[in-house]
């Protein structure tokens, strides 16, 4: 077989730069190679469970790539020999390319616990026969440990009450959360997780898993028919390395262009190394829209520097929901911002989400914004609040990615509504960075 793009991974990295490159490059032969005969939406795992009830209704149709012209080969890339560029699959023999993409995606952790192979036992996968087989144990179960307090522990905990499950998890720091938010938030996502009746455990660890539950390093047993851990992924680099590509612990390392060590082949999504936004530094970062945006630059440039960037860095912005608030979080969080040793401001503001604050439905919604101190130039921010939470973090994360300053953003022209925003003379964020500013202007 012979193409002229060879793409592995069928995941959204590689979804995405199979599209962008089609649109780019029309002429061009493009081969998508995945393991799956199906792909799911990863962000929507959890939500098969309590929401969707059924896996088939969390996948991307082929049809995304089918439609366009791009070609889907169900298999196993084994070997990829650099100077001949030739792939060796598993089941369809070689094939030769002009440009590789590597989308391979990451692989769940599996900590070091007694019992962590038990048939009790489930981790995060990214398969529907796998994610079946969980759903039909969830089913037969009625308690759950879930071993990891991030975004996907939390998510799983929330969506298994539904079902009326007894939930319980376990996380060695002190909050939920707490890798991607202040402890104020964490603590209002503990909140809603407690008035649902999820057991928290933190500061703990599991140092066994029985048929029955785990047992902590305190002693105490949590009964749980089943146990899902969610304690995060590695990159899948293993192929990386076979070919001689250079990789590190956090990924196969890349440019700005996603271009890898060896001419001609590209890395994107979670399996590529990112790099923090404001330090340069390694970022563990493993988010859809972060390997979408990858994908998008990998994708036009396959062939020539179509779409000129300089890709700073990865911010991360992050958003969940838990119960009945939303949380989002973009940039740095104070926490963060200390440890680095930045010289910032907070601001603060709390509205209410709609005008007026009587309205049915209404959230309060909290705001906390970082400044730099010399500047005011924008570094992080956290919102806490209703269902529009998603949406205006994305909003905060543009105007920190695009270098504004607590003055520039106060002074953003925004469109409100009293169904939808809070009041026109009381916008959340913009009310929190003017919060900023006169800390900053107190400082001079």
């Amino acid at each position: 077989m012979k193409t002229d793009v060879l793409i592995i991974g069928g995941g959204p990295a590689g979804i995405v730069t199979a599209v962008t490159a089609k649109q780019n490059y029309p002429e061009k032969r493009i081969v998508v190679v995945r393991k799956e005969k199906k792909v799911v939406v990863s962000c929507g795992i959890p939500y098969i469970f309590g929401t969707l009830r059924d896996v088939e209704k969390n996948l991307i149709p082929d049809s995304v790539l089918t439609s366009k012209g791009i070609d889907i080969l169900v298999d196993e890339i084994e070997d990829v020999d650099m100077e001949k560029k030739i792939a060796k699959s598993k089941s369809h023999g070689e094939i030769e390319f002009e440009k590789l993409v590597l989308a391979t995606g990451s692989i769940p952790i599996k900590p070091p616990i007694k019992g962590i192979d038990g048939n009790n036992v489930f981790f995060v996968r990214k398969n529907p026969e796998y994610l079946q087989e969980l759903m039909k144990r969830i089913n037969e179960s009625e308690s759950i440990v879930i071993i990891g307090g991030g975004f996907i522990g939390v998510e799983f905990a929330d969506e298994l009450r539904k079902l009326g499950k007894k939930v319980s998890i376990v996380e060695m720091l002190p909050h939920v959360l707490s890798t991607s938010f202040d402890d104020e938030f964490c603590e209002l996502a503990e909140e809603e997780l407690r008035k649902i009746d999820v057991g928290l455990h933190t500061n703990s660890k599991v140092v066994e898993i029985k048929n029955g539950g785990v047992v902590l390093s305190t002693g105490e047993e949590i009964a749980g028919d089943i146990v899902i851990v969610c304690v995060g992924a590695r990159p899948n680099i293993d192929l990386a390395e076979k070919m001689g590509l250079k990789v590190s612990k956090n990924g196969i390392v890349v440019d700005e262009y996603m271009r890898t060590s060896r001419p001609d082949t590209f890395a994107v999504g979670d399996c590529a190394e990112k790099r923090d936004f404001f330090t340069r530094e390694v970022k563990p970062v493993m988010l859809a829209s972060v390997a979408t945006a990858e994908a998008r630059i990998a994708g036009a440039n396959l062939y020539k520097i179509k779409a000129f960037k300089q890709f700073k860095g990865t911010l991360g912005i992050f958003a969940t929901k838990v119960g009945n608030i939303a949380l989002g979080a973009a940039g740095l969080i104070e926490r963060q911002a200390k440890k680095e040793g930045f010289d910032y401001v907070v601001g603060k503001s709390e509205v209410a989400d709609k005008h007026p604050g009587t309205l049915p439905g209404t959230i309060k919604v909290r705001v906390k914004l970082l400044f730099t101190k010399q500047g005011g130039f924008f570094i992080g921010a956290q919102i806490a609040g209703g269902d529009t939470v998603g949406e205006m973090i994305n909003l905060v994360g543009f105007a920190i990615e695009s270098g504004y300053t607590a003055p520039r953003y106060m002074t953003l022209q925004i469109g409100t509504h009293p169904l939808l925003t809070p009041a026109p003379t009381a916008p959340a964020t913009l009310k929190a960075a003017e919060d900023a500013l006169i800390k900053i202007c107190g400082n001079k």
